[in-house]
């Protein structure tokens, strides 16, 4: 291991542990040296075997979410029950990743058109709020702030389930939150990684000088006893069990025509929110044609802006002009070229994503052939590339995505997400979730696509993945994490299609994350960004990338967090990430 790489490594920890409680023991534990043990088979680097079955298959980051997901598949409902079952199982088991104060997405088949369809739940910035007065609310700032009012966007979730119920729905509506009404109500065991985060958003969020206006609801509803739950702990949310059966029976759109809405926009307007109660009943999802392109015979899509799908499918499209195969598994040439086609592909995001209400976005252009080709013949195999303007401080989104599948043949990406941690710090009064700070994503620079403007929905990171092989459905998945999802679901499928990597063994398989690239907020670049690697690296790989000039940084935990099911010939098989708490289970 070479002296840089060692530094950043043992560096890692020790910057994790200070201030806040924000490190692991796994980083420790990877410095005193211990591993772990030998598979009988399949490749070491896998932690499991593939789950295998028949009729249908769920991969989520919580283990009680994966079972309510299974349960209504066996209670005869479609991958989309599943699917809205187990996104309002995680607002409560996972409420660092998601919950109803957020936006979501999902890809999926839909078995009447044969047809691979999107859906796009991002909600807008207040109707009736200026840019001219959103920037007199925040001062002389050249950035949307993280954290408080300002950064708060509309949450699109609850109307994504609903879309998905009225086209691709079985079982009755309110049958889906019975079991979460229940365990929200009655409390469940906290997990580790989810107890960790949790522990770790709360403390930040009750810094001071966080510019957040309102902290006691957070604190009763995830603090209650003055600190979180910690492993093994009792974690409840009556609050939230009670908004559930709301929603459950007056029906989804009573987040958004109710009293539910009223409550929101009596708390939102308390502390200084544009939002008024016609901007949550004209909010509504949309169903969208997704984007695709071609990889080593299978066709991937992704989601157009607002989202960052593009970028994947641009990564991708670099890199087919390599043989990443022959230059072989974490070798220092595919990794270079990976992460070269990751830059040029964000350089593109940082200029063109935005909501494409207000702003068009050249997809067609960005996805040629040619245009691809291209950028493949700009990098350089001898030489990262010298920075064009590349850089800017990395950003997190904590995020929750998981995979279903159903007995028909449906499969579902779906993702969630509050965006940064658990979002924005407001808990609006008695009903249990945190309001998003994805508002946060907006520019404020002038000419940019992705400027504030009234009723705009902001550049979004997260983003599901799905593909098809020989014209049908073949894998749903994701990686959620920030700008860590373009590349992540380009490792994955290089992982599998370059490299003979199981479903299992690509999500396990170590990742690099590379941050500092332009973003879509604005912020100015330099420098030619950092590659993270996970400490399961060659040495010889990390000597030769920091040899072609890479710089890399440690360990950071940035590296996501995947969910996957695959079809194959008679079987489903699904995986689940390692670095989560959650698991696989098909029947």
């Amino acid at each position: 291991m070479t002296t840089t790489y060692r530094r950043h490594f043992m560096g890692s920890a020790l910057a994790l542990s200070s201030g806040l409680g924000w490190a692991s023991q796994a980083f420790a534990h990877d410095d005193e040296g211990f591993r772990s043990g030998d598979r009988v088979s399949g490749r070491k680097l896998a932690s499991r075997s593939l789950v295998r079955g028949t009729n249908g298959a769920v991969a989520t980051a919580h283990p009680l979410a994966s079972l309510i997901g299974l349960d209504i598949l066996r209670q005869g409902g479609s991958a989309a029950d599943a699917a809205i079952a187990i996104n309002a199982a995680l607002g409560f088991l996972e409420p660092t990743g998601c919950g109803i104060g957020g936006d979501a997405f999902f890809l999926m088949n839909n078995l009447k058109t044969g047809e691979i369809e999107g859906f796009n739940g991002s909600g807008r910035s207040p109707l009736r709020q200026s840019l001219k007065q959103f920037q007199s609310k925040i001062g002389n700032r050249k950035h949307v702030p993280s954290f408080g009012m300002a950064s708060v966007s509309l949450p699109g979730c609850v109307d994504a389930w609903v879309k998905l119920h009225e086209v691709h729905g079985r079982l009755p509506w309110s049958r889906l939150f019975d079991q979460v009404r229940h365990w929200a109500e009655a409390g469940v065991p906290m997990t580790q990684t989810i107890g960790y985060y949790m522990m770790r958003n709360v403390q930040r969020l009750l810094q001071d000088g966080m510019g957040i206006e309102e902290t006691q609801n957070l604190k009763a509803t995830y603090a209650a006893n003055g600190k979180t739950a910690a492993e093994g702990e009792i974690f409840r949310n009556p609050d939230l069990a009670r908004t559930y059966g709301i929603i459950a029976d007056q029906g989804g759109r009573s987040f958004y025509e109710g009293d539910l809405a009223h409550k929101m926009v009596a708390y939102l307007k308390k502390w200084g929110s544009a939002y008024e109660f016609d901007d949550f009943k004209s909010h509504n999802g949309a169903f969208v044609v997704p984007l695709k392109t071609h990889y080593r015979g299978i066709e991937v899509y992704g989601l157009g802006p607002n989202t960052q799908g593009l970028s994947t499918l641009q990564i991708l499209g670099i890199m087919r002009s390599f043989d990443i195969k022959a230059m072989g598994f974490q070798s220092v040439a595919a990794t270079h070229i990976m992460v070269e086609a990751k830059r040029l592909a964000f350089e593109d995001r940082a200029r063109f994503f935005a909501d494409p209400d207000f702003a068009k976005t050249p997809s067609d252009h960005l996805l040629s052939d040619a245009y691809l080709t291209h950028q493949a013949s700009r990098i350089k195999v001898d030489t990262i590339l010298a920075p064009p303007p590349f850089t800017d401080a990395p950003h997190h989104g904590d995020t929750t995505t998981f995979s279903v599948a159903d007995k028909d043949g449906m499969m579902i990406s779906f993702i969630q997400s509050n965006y940064r941690g658990m979002g924005s710090g407001l808990v609006p009064d008695g009903l249990g979730f945190m309001f998003q700070n994805r508002g946060e994503l907006f520019s404020l620079n002038k000419g940019s696509a992705n400027i504030y403007g009234p009723g705009k929905r902001p550049f979004h990171t997260i983003i599901p993945g799905f593909a098809t092989k020989d014209g049908k459905p073949w894998l749903a998945f994701a990686v959620m994490g920030g700008g860590m999802q373009p590349q992540g679901q380009a490792q994955i499928i290089s992982n599998m299609l370059d490299h003979g990597l199981d479903l299992q063994e690509a999500g396990d398989a170590p990742r690099f994350n590379h941050e500092g690239s332009s973003e879509p907020t604005g912020v100015a670049a330099k420098g030619v960004g950092r590659v993270h690697l996970e400490s399961g690296w060659p040495e010889k790989t990390v000597m030769g990338l920091e040899a072609l000039g890479h710089k890399i940084g440690p360990s950071d935990g940035s590296f996501g967090g995947y969910q996957a099911v695959m079809r194959d010939a008679v079987a489903y098989a699904a995986a689940s990430e390692m670095r989560k708490d959650g698991l696989a289970l098909s029947y």
